[in-house]
């Protein structure tokens, strides 16, 4: 199954239609449908206050100065203060409220992402690379968080004072209001025409972006090989690229946006042209006053300061839409590696391959057919040339992914039957490559136990005594305290695979799977680990891939794997005899 999102990205015609979108963006926002109703509620009182004022200040031109009456102003004057203070007030709540309700939507959204990507099987990291998700999980959502408190208010905002003011307009001189809001039509036009692409150019932007993140991530995850190989010319190169990619997105992205805000400046002092022409004529035809010119002009500044706040947000609107497309296409994954019914089977065997057959790319098998079955308490070595299958045979033990034909069993069960957790807990895995997480030893070695996460140090030490794992974490300066960095350069490498095998141990599993976890500790270091595994092995099924022949001598049965078959070697001598002349079982 492909679950690579760049691929889909690059369909450029598979984003959410208008409609869609508008409503994943609501079904976003329903959880704070309170805070949204205060914001959305004090709009009207904002725009009633907005729309009061002008009408008062033509009246008292009118009524008081254009008489040369000044008693009356001060009376008029305090009325404008009063509402110029109620707006303020509907303004603060509405930003109080959307600013809250889109902090939260932000939290509660990137939650449910990060949960996504905790739900993905192996081959979906292998498929995307990670800088890209992780701007997808950052970026994209803060610009839907920016829309949702910067722009959404303003566009509801914009609309409820253009609708309000326009039918003000029309209502005090239909011919006026008519050629007073003629410019805004050809406005809206233009919006609707370009909508499209500020949205697609926005997308592409945040595609260009990604790649720039990942190109980041990459370069620094690997710079002890940068600096080991001295091809700091090569990242530099690829940055530049991505970098230089990203920068013309952003400006073309830019630029599809930017004729908005000109648009809206020529439309309103158009508007307010015809209506100085217009309303001078009438003025002297003796069919308007000056108040009522004045209030009208208030009037028509408010509606294209209302059409120009709609427009600087519309931009915000098409970013928010296309960032939605690229994290929405993650959150609609679904992972192939689904529970199924349980059904118990005739197997005695811990671990069981019934005509299992895999391939990571569609067409080319990795393993065809494997029958094999592990008992209880034995000690099985995977043997077999780089590339031969013996790590894709126990990432399917370990189901991290599913066979593309027959079963694999466990405990006598269809792997697919058991939870996540429960399959953890049964089914230990030591990588060649162990992940520590910043914290100390302690911390790391409870990680995903939920039976010990909560002990105390005494009574964490105890358990480690019962399983003989104490002298290895002795071997730590501070033990259980040593202080451990998630790129784990504060302890030698031997030093992770200890506290990986700890880790595992300490889940006490049914089957144990061993990648050359002890390729890097010392021979004293190795016979402790053989030693603690010793006082489990009577319960304990352990897998080792290795090539170190005193990991081989003492294994119960050796499998020789390569060119997608597995069979049994019989003998050490036998299963180098293969391994040295590279032979292809049948």
């Amino acid at each position: 199954m492909s679950y690579a999102l760049s691929e889909s990205d690059a369909n450029k015609n598979e984003g959410l239609p208008f409609r869609a979108a508008l409503e994943r963006i609501l079904a976003f926002m329903a959880p704070e449908r309170r805070a949204i109703a205060i914001a959305f509620g004090a709009t009207p009182v904002a725009s009633a206050a907005a729309l009061a004022a002008p009408f008062i200040i033509g009246r008292t031109v009118d009524t008081y100065i254009a008489r040369g009456v000044l008693a009356g102003i001060g009376k008029w004057a305090a009325v404008l203060v009063a509402l110029y203070l109620v707006g303020f007030v509907a303004g603060y709540v509405q930003r109080w409220a959307i600013g809250a309700a889109g902090r939260r939507i932000l939290f509660n959204l990137r939650n449910e992402l990060f949960a996504k990507l905790q739900e993905m099987p192996v081959a979906f990291f292998y498929q995307n690379r990670s800088g890209d998700l992780i701007s997808r999980i950052n970026d994209d959502t803060d610009r839907l968080h920016q829309f949702i408190v910067l722009g959404l208010i303003q566009i509801v905002t914009g609309v409820f004072l253009m609708a309000g003011t326009g039918i003000v307009l029309v209502s005090l001189h239909p011919w006026l209001g008519l050629a007073a809001l003629a410019p805004a039509a050809g406005t809206f036009v233009v919006t609707y025409l370009v909508s499209g692409r500020v949205k697609q150019r926005s997308f592409e932007s945040m595609q260009a972006l990604g790649h720039l993140s990942g190109e980041v991530q990459e370069s620094l995850a690997n710079f002890k090989v940068v600096v080991a190989f001295d091809r700091a010319d090569y990242f530099r190169q690829r940055f530049r690229a991505a970098n230089e990619a990203n920068f013309r997105a952003s400006v073309r992205a830019g630029i599809a946006g930017a004729i908005l805000g000109p648009l809206n400046g020529l439309a309103y002092h158009l508007g307010v042209l015809v209506v100085l022409v217009f309303g001078l004529s009438l003025i002297a035809a003796g069919s308007m006053t000056k108040g009522l010119l004045v209030g009208y002009l208030l009037y028509v500044n408010s509606f294209y300061q209302s059409l120009a706040q709609v427009g600087v947000s519309w931009p915000l609107f098409q970013v928010a839409l296309a960032s939605l497309d690229r994290f929405s296409k993650l959150l609609a994954l679904k992972s192939d590696l689904v529970v199924v019914p349980a059904s118990q089977t005739s197997s005695s065997a811990v671990m069981e391959f019934r005509g299992v057959s895999f391939g990571y790319t569609q067409g080319r098998e990795v393993l065809h057919r494997v029958d094999f079955a592990l008992e209880r308490g034995k000690t099985y070595a995977l043997v077999g040339p780089t590339g031969g299958g013996k790590t894709t045979t126990a990432f399917l033990m370990a189901r991290f992914y599913d066979p593309l034909a027959g079963q694999v069993l466990l405990g006598g069960r269809d792997i697919r039957s058991y939870s996540a957790a429960d399959r953890a807990r049964r089914v230990g895995f030591i990588l060649q490559e162990p992940f520590l997480f910043s914290g100390t030893v302690g911390d790391n070695i409870v990680y995903g136990n939920p039976e010990c996460r909560d002990y105390s140090r005494a009574a964490l030490g105890a358990a480690l005594d019962e399983l003989g794992l104490s002298m290895l974490v002795a071997r730590f300066e501070s033990g259980l305290d040593t202080e451990v960095t998630s790129d784990g350069d504060s302890i030698s490498f031997g030093q992770k695979q200890l506290i990986a095998f700890v880790r595992t141990a300490l889940r006490r599993p049914e089957l144990l799977i061993l990648d050359e976890a002890t390729a890097n500790v010392d021979t004293v270091t190795e016979q402790l680990l053989e030693t603690a595994l010793a006082r489990q092995s009577s319960r304990m099924t352990r897998v080792v891939i290795a090539h170190r022949l005193s990991t081989i001598k003492k294994a119960d049965e050796i499998f020789f794997v390569n060119a997608g078959h597995l069979i049994r070697a019989g003998s050490m001598e036998h299963a180098l005899n293969m391994l040295s002349q590279g032979k292809t079982a049948s």
